[in-house]
């Protein structure tokens, strides 16, 4: 495994989902397609703060820059090969422009700041108790 800091911008793909770990921690995952001419999709989680502000503020279809931790992990597929999957531990994002269901009220050149979400009662939690 290895661990960078990155900022990336792209499109939405997939809705955010909610779940929660065993502790009770709200942790949200969704995708971002990053390359308009192809499909490069990178698996966003959000956890604590981050995920309640993702689940109510973005939708598929909103174009996004969001920011923190990329790592880069194998893990084996089905048929036994190996596969790496790339995934964006979220510390903070802002939503450029919003073309989803939830954004009917706001302009589409409207930008929404979360990166400054305050996190003094989140807890870290290990990558155990994700429940996906």
């Amino acid at each position: 495994m290895s661990l960078a800091k990155a900022v990336l911008s792209g499109i939405v793909y997939r809705n955010p989902e909610k779940r929660f770990t065993g502790n009770n921690i709200p942790v949200t995952t969704f995708t971002i397609n990053i390359d308009e001419k192809e499909q490069s999709l990178i698996r966003v989680v959000a956890r604590g703060n981050n995920a309640d502000a993702i689940e109510q503020a973005v939708s598929k279809g909103d174009k996004i820059v969001v920011d923190g931790r990329l790592q880069v992990t194998s893990v084996q597929a089905e048929d036994g090969s190996e596969k790496k999957i790339m995934e964006l531990d979220l510390s903070g994002f802002e939503i450029v422009s919003s073309s989803g269901a939830a954004s009917s009220e706001k302009k589409s050149d409207e930008v929404v700041k979360f990166s400054e979400v305050d996190m003094t009662n989140d807890v870290l939690i290990g990558e155990e108790e994700i429940p996906f």
